[in-house]
C-alpha cells in the first residue's frame, strides 16, 4: 500500500472524492486504485478565511515501487501496517499462580485483557466500585457531598478517565502499533468508529463507562476475575526478597509472585504502604493550577471564524513560558463540558474536567496549569522524603477545601487579577457537576503559581481572541495532572522488589488513556516473558 499525507479541501470529502484526491496525487487514473483506508482526518483552522479539512490515506495500486520512485514525494511513501494482536489461549503455562492486577483502570484493564487471553487467569484488584455503582456514588456525592473514599471520581471501574473527557490523544509512537490496537479495542466494545480516524478522538464519559464494563465482561469470558471493594494494602517477600503473597483489605492474603501494580495517581495510601515497604521511588514533576471556562460559541467562534460550517466544539492547546522559567499550558480541554468535583479525601477539594459523547454542553473548559519540580516543593515538604509533592498537593486541596466549605472556589478571571473575591457571574455561567460559590483563588495557590497564569492569560488572549475575557471563570484546584511519584522499574518493567511490575500513569509512566493502556500491555507482556 501507499500513503498519501496532506490531502487538503476546503469541504469535508466524501469517497469518491478521496479516490480522485488521492489519484491526482498519484498522477494515475482514479479506477488505478483498488482500495482506499482513512487514516487520519483533521481540520486546520489557523486561516480562518481559508479553513481546510486535511486527509491521510493509504491506498491499494499495482506498481507502488515505480510509482513512488517516479513521484520522489516525502508526503507519499510506502505504507505497510503492524497488526498488533493478543496471544493465543493458553500460549503459556497454567500451572502457575494467576497473575495479580492492582487497579482497573486503562493500564489494569489492558493488562487483564492480555493476560487473560493468554490463558493466565489473572485476578483484578480495585478498591472503587463497578461503574454502575460507582456512577450512583459519584452523582450522590455531587448531589450531597457525601465522599466515598474507595469508590469516586478518582476511584472504581475505569479509573479516573471514567469521568473526564476520554480523550484518547496521545504523543507515545509505539512502533509495534500498540496505540492502534487500543483504538480498535474501544470501538470493538462499544465507541464510535471514527475514533479510528479522528486527529484528536474521544469517546465521553457516557459511553466510556459501558465500554469498560464490556471490557471486564470479556476479561471474565477469558477466565479473569475482577474483584471490586478491594484495596492492596500490602505484600510479603520471601526470604530471597522475592513476591510471594498480596495483603488485600489490610488481613487476606493472597498467594502471589507476580503483580502488576497500576493504582492510580490518586492512590496516596498505596505510596504511603510502598514508601514504608522501601520499594524505590523518586518525586517527580507534575502541574498545578486552575480550570478555566468559556462559552463554547465563543471558542467556536474564535477557532474558526464567523460562517464556519464546522459543527464540531472546537478544542485549543496553548503553551507560555513564564519569565521566572515555568511552563504554564492548557491540559485536558473539553468542548461543552462540565467542570467537576473529583475529590478523593475527606476535607480536601480537587477538580476536573469532563464531558459527555456529544460535547454539547454550553462551556470550554480546560485546566490552566504550571509546571512545579521537586525543587518547588521538598523545601517546604522535604520532611515527607519521596512524597513530598503528594503533601503539596494535599495542602492546596485542603486550601481550595477552605475556601468555600467544601464547595468549589469559583472567580471571574479579572477578579482573580485583582485578588478580590468574585461576587457575581458576568457573561460566562458556571457549568459545575457539584456544588460552588464564590472566593478568591488567589488564597488557595502560591503567589508565583498565580503570578504565572495571570501572565499566561495575557499571552492567550493574543493567541485565541476572548481567551482573556474578564468574565471568564475560574475554579480550583487543579492538582492532579499527573502522579507525584514514579515507581522505579528496570528494563525488564520490574520494581526494586522482584515480582511486581509497576505500571500506568499512577506510577508515572504515562499520563493519559492512552498512554497507560500502552504500558499496561507493555507491563503484561514483561510478565508473561518471565514465566515463558
Amino acid at each position: 500500500m501507499i500513503r498519501i499525507n496532506e490531502l487538503k479541501s476546503d469541504h469535508e470529502l466524501n469517497t469518491d472524492e478521496l479516490y480522485k484526491k488521492a489519484a491526482k496525487a498519484l498522477k494515475v487514473r482514479p479506477g488505478a486504485l483498488s482500495g482506499l483506508k482513512i487514516l487520519k482526518r483533521s481540520v486546520d483552522a489557523r486561516n480562518k478565511n481559508a479553513i481546510l479539512h486535511i486527509y491521510s490515506v493509504a491506498v491499494c495500486i499495482d506498481k507502488e515501487d515505480s510509482i513512488l520512485k517516479k513521484l520522489n514525494n516525502n508526503k507519499i511513501t510506502k505504507y505497510t501496517e503492524k497488526i498488533y494482536s493478543l496471544p493465543e489461549v493458553g500460549a503459556y503455562k497454567d500451572n502457575i499462580l494467576p497473575p495479580v492486577i492492582v487497579g482497573f483502570g486503562p493500564a489494569g484493564m489492558f493488562a487483564a485483557l492480555y493476560l487473560a487471553y493468554a490463558g493466565l487467569k489473572p485476578i483484578v484488584i480495585e478498591r472503587g466500585e463497578d461503574a454502575d455503582s460507582r456512577t450512583e456514588k459519584v452523582r450522590e456525592f455531587w448531589r450531597s457531598g457525601k465522599l466515598d473514599k474507595n469508590s469516586n471520581v478518582q476511584f472504581g471501574e475505569g479509573g479516573a478517565g471514567t469521568f473526564s473527557d476520554g480523550k484518547l490523544q496521545t504523543g507515545v509512537h509505539d512502533k509495534e502499533n500498540r496505540n492502534e490496537f487500543v483504538l480498535k479495542s474501544f470501538v470493538k466494545y462499544g465507541a464510535p468508529e471514527s475514533i479510528l480516524t479522528d486527529s484528536k478522538p474521544h469517546i465521553g464519559s457516557d459511553i466510556l463507562r459501558e465500554i469498560v464494563k464490556n471490557i471486564r465482561q470479556d476479561i471474565v469470558d477469558h477466565g479473569g476475575e475482577v474483584r471490586f471493594n478491594t484495596v492492596f494494602t500490602g505484600f510479603e517477600t520471601d526470604r530471597d526478597g522475592l513476591l510471594c503473597t498480596a495483603i488485600l483489605n489490610g488481613t487476606e492474603r493472597l498467594a502471589c509472585n507476580k503483580l502488576i501494580l497500576a493504582p492510580g495517581h490518586s492512590a496516596r495510601d498505596t505510596f504511603e504502604m510502598l514508601k514504608d515497604a522501601k520499594i524505590k521511588m523518586e518525586p517527580k514533576s507534575f502541574a498545578v493550577g486552575v480550570r478555566v471556562q468559556h462559552i463554547q460559541k465563543d471558542i467556536n467562534r474564535a477557532m474558526y471564524g464567523e460562517n464556519s460550517d464546522i459543527n464540531t466544539p472546537a478544542s485549543y492547546k496553548l503553551t507560555f513560558h513564564a519569565p521566572d522559567g515555568r511552563s504554564v499550558y492548557s491540559f485536558c480541554m473539553c468542548p461543552g463540558g462540565y467542570v467537576v468535583n473529583s475529590s478523593s479525601e475527606e476535607h480536601e477539594l480537587c477538580i476536573n474536567g469532563m464531558s459527555y459523547s456529544k460535547r454539547d454542553g454550553a462551556n470550554a473548559n480546560s485546566a490552566i496549569v504550571v509546571s512545579v519540580t521537586p525543587d518547588d516543593f521538598e523545601k517546604d515538604y522535604g520532611k515527607y522524603g519521596v512524597l513530598s509533592g503528594m503533601e503539596f498537593q494535599r495542602e492546596l486541596e485542603k486550601n481550595a477545601f477552605d475556601e468555600c466549605g467544601g464547595k468549589i472556589p469559583c472567580q471571574c478571571l479579572l477578579d482573580f487579577k485583582e485578588n478580590r473575591q468574585t461576587t457575581e457571574y458576568g457573561s460566562v455561567k458556571p457549568e459545575f457537576k457539584g456544588f460552588c460559590d464564590f472566593g478568591n483563588i488567589r488564597n488557595i495557590l502560591p503567589e508565583n503559581i498565580s503570578r504565572d497564569i495571570i501572565d499566561a492569560f495575557e499571552s492567550f488572549g493574543k493567541k485565541i481572541s476572548g481567551f482573556d475575557n474578564p468574565d471568564a471563570l475560574l475554579s480550583a484546584v487543579e492538582s492532579r495532572t499527573s502522579s507525584p511519584v514514579r515507581i522505579l522499574r528496570n528494563e525488564f518493567f520490574l520494581s526494586s522488589v522482584p515480582g511486581i511490575f509497576p505500571a500506568g500513569e499512577g506510577a508515572g509512566y504515562a499520563g493519559g488513556i492512552m498512554s497507560a493502556a500502552i504500558d499496561g500491555l507493555k507491563c503484561a507482556e514483561a510478565l508473561c516473558r518471565c514465566i515463558t
